[in-house]
């Protein structure tokens, strides 16, 4: 019994860091989603590098470095993704799962 709890818990484990991703290639993802341009705004709807929604970027405190995402720099826009990513999940990025 001890070692199928076990086998639970490492499985459990594994599973949690396969969807986590805690080091995500940050530029990866922005070249996915805005061609890695930093200063993106396109008129449609998203913003900056990694294309932050204005509701996103206000959710994980972005408006503290710039009142847009493409207004910020790229280390703000990081900063902020990486706060998004603790609220929502790297699912915010549709790249996140291509990089």
């Amino acid at each position: 019994m001890l070692t199928v709890i076990s086998l639970l818990d490492v499985s459990g484990a594994h599973a949690a860091a396969v969807h986590s991703k805690p080091n995500p290639n940050w530029d990866a993802i922005a070249r996915c989603e805005s061609s890695g341009n930093w200063r993106a705004n396109t008129g449609n709807g998203h913003y900056g590098g990694l294309q932050f929604t204005q509701s996103s970027w206000k959710a994980a405190g972005g408006r503290k470095y710039a009142p847009r995402a493409d207004l910020a720099t790229k280390a703000e826009q990081i900063a902020t993704a990486r706060r998004l990513a603790k609220i929502q999940g790297m699912g915010a990025w549709t790249c996140a799962r291509r990089t």
